[in-house]
């Protein structure tokens, strides 16, 4: 992994206003809402991890902040400005990596790069990528040739390749395997280092939330956030869950019905 990550059109870190928002959806029987009165604003640069149970409306937030829904009703805003999906401000790794078959792994990352990058600086960005999601030896193959992990990989390095002042990820290590995981939170968090871009992370992994973000914001059904107050950064608070914030924040959690999918207790073990 380089010490330092080089940018191509590099952007500051976004601000994210949220008012008053709600969003509704029409069905057979009615309507449902899974976002009411959302208020929020996430500051340059910082990171977030949303946490929830089921159908609360976490992916529903992130797809409204990347401008690929609009909100029933409220205002958002990046950067006092509204928000659309086919600008460079925003960009989103998804559950599922949504690669195009026909490409190799290479030019997949490079279809995130941004319209008018010169040939050779896009592919120094995209060879640069694949180094530091460890997927350099595989630049040339197909998606069906390689795992589903590091299919994964390959959608945040896409994600990356713009330099997002907004990067919305949806739950992208959650196919990963344990000990790749845990190095991508690590490369995650050196990555925003060199690269400080506004972070909204949606988990199912409490610990992955506390390790990752500066701030916890818990999702309940039907109703507005509630954030768990935790002093300092979450990510500072990991060893062994055993701080007052950690304890609180992984009380909150699983009280809202959040189960974790996917165990960290080698990082826990690792920093005791």
């Amino acid at each position: 992994m380089p010490e330092h990550i080089e940018t191509v059109n590099s952007a500051p870190a976004g601000r994210v206003s949220i008012g008053g928002v709600e969003r509704t959806f029409p069905m057979k029987d009615g309507a449902r809402t899974v976002l009411r009165d959302l208020t929020l604003d996430i500051a340059p640069g910082e990171i977030v991890a949303v946490v929830g149970p089921s159908g609360c409306g976490k992916s529903t937030l992130l797809r409204l902040i990347g401008g690929l829904d609009s909100p029933t009703a409220g205002t958002l805003t990046l950067d006092d400005e509204g928000v659309h999906a086919h600008d460079d401000s925003t960009a989103i790794a998804f559950q599922e990596p949504r690669l195009l078959p026909w490409r190799t792994i290479a030019q997949n990352v490079a279809i995130g790069l941004p319209l008018g990058t010169k040939r050779a600086a896009g592919k120094k960005r995209v060879a640069e990528l694949l180094e530091l999601v460890g997927l350099a030896h595989a630049a040339n193959q197909r998606p069906r040739e390689v795992s589903g992990g590091m299919a994964q990989r390959t959608s945040l390095a896409r994600a990356l390749a713009r330099s997002p002042r907004v990067l919305l990820l949806d739950e992208p290590f959650g196919a990963l395997d344990a000990l790749t995981r845990l190095n991508m939170h690590d490369l995650l968090l050196d990555i925003h280092r060199a690269q400080p871009t506004t972070i909204v992370l949606v988990t199912h992994d409490v610990e992955e939330a506390l390790y990752l973000a500066d701030r916890v914001l818990l999702l309940r059904n039907l109703h507005g956030p509630a954030t768990d107050p935790i002093p300092e950064r979450p990510r500072a608070k990991v060893v062994a869950l055993g701080s007052s914030s950690g304890i609180g924040a992984l009380g909150s959690a699983r009280a809202a019905g959040v189960t974790q999918e996917h165990q960290t207790s080698a990082r826990t073990t690792n920093q005791s």
